[in-house]
């Protein structure tokens, strides 16, 4: 059978009815976190000279990995004596394209707090379900140099302020488009930041990089995606997955005809690379099904099995973490 019988863009609904046990409609206001935050971008922005040498410091003390992460990979000047730091910040805060840049996300992100509480709000969410849960101690807005949306290490969350402008800034506008395609500047929006924060964090702490099966590194996706659910209950679906409104339309209206492809291909415990490359790396499409479809249909596909199998099942979001992948795809076969 081919491909274009099972993806109708929309006409095949999906057959899987649910239940409306929700596990994550839960009230965590009353949980304790406690997570600094620092403005390193606006820091920068605001220093000149020898003021640039206490925020060094400073940062060194307050926030050695990120701000290792944003001097040897964003700006790519590693350790390097106080005069070079100086010049190298100089050179950056002068550049005719990082000034307009700068003062783009001065203007988009002047007030911090809506931003600040959300974030504090998904993690209190976090240790209500997972009472041991790691916090990050730091979270860190900067500007990346396009480099980097969200980025954790083991105690501190990076934010790259510059990725989130919108499509319609005229900064991102001017991005060369052989280099930021269409595709990645529509990405860029700011309805996203606080998803990819989190998606980051679980990512580096709950779903570490593993050789296994498409349907191993699917589920393993999928639990990612539930976590970041867990922190934004209140979110939109379609921010989750990271899609517009009419790509999780899509994505909804065809999960029963990608899940029996995968299936009738044989596709699901397979070590292929390049099927798992296709079907969970970001990209204009998901390559090798319908290109009006989204990319990482196999994430998305993740997260309504992990979902399913929390709808059917009396168990905590720290027992789900333990459960192996073969139980979880078990439950969502077509009855």
């Amino acid at each position: 059978m081919s491909i274009k019988s099972f993806f109708l863009g929309g006409s095949i609904a999906l057959l899987i009815s649910s239940c409306a046990n929700d596990p994550l409609d839960v009230d965590a206001s009353d949980v304790k976190v406690n997570i600094g935050f620092v403005n390193m971008d606006s820091i920068w922005a605001t220093s000149n000279g020898r003021d640039f040498l206490k925020a060094d410091a400073d940062f060194r003390a307050r926030i050695p990995e990120m701000y290792e992460y944003e001097l040897g990979y964003c700006l790519r000047v590693g350790r390097i004596s106080d005069t070079a730091l100086i010049n190298s910040l100089t050179q950056f805060k002068n550049d005719p394209f990082m000034s307009r840049v700068e003062k783009a996300i001065q203007r988009e992100f002047k007030d911090l707090s809506g931003v600040k509480e959300e974030i504090i709000d998904g993690f209190r969410h976090i240790k209500y379900h997972i009472p041991k849960a790691a916090i990050p101690q730091t979270i860190v807005f900067m500007n990346s140099v396009f480099t980097s949306s969200a980025f954790s290490s083991q105690k501190e969350i990076g934010i790259g302020l510059e990725r989130y402008l919108g499509e319609n800034s005229p900064v991102i506008k001017d991005l060369p488009n052989d280099m930021f395609f269409g595709w990645i500047k529509e990405g860029m929006d700011r309805r996203y930041l606080v998803r990819d924060a989190f998606c980051s964090w679980f990512m580096t702490h709950y779903g570490p990089e593993i050789d296994g099966n498409l349907a191993e590194q699917i589920i393993r996706w999928g639990k990612i995606l539930y976590l970041t659910e867990a922190a934004l209950p209140d979110a939109p679906e379609s921010i989750i997955p990271r899609y517009s409104e009419a790509d999780y339309k899509w994505a909804l209206d065809n999960e029963y005809a990608l899940w029996t492809y995968l299936v009738d291909q044989k596709m699901l415990f397979k070590i292929d690379e390049l099927n798992k490359t296709n079907l969970l790396s970001e990209g204009p499409f998901t390559p090798g099904l319908p290109e009006k479809g989204p990319d990482r249909l196999g994430q998305f596909l993740g997260w309504r099995i992990v979902r399913k199998y929390m709808e059917v099942k009396e168990i905590s979001v720290e027992e789900l973490l333990r459960v192996h992948y073969t139980d979880i795809i078990r439950e969502y076969e077509i009855e």
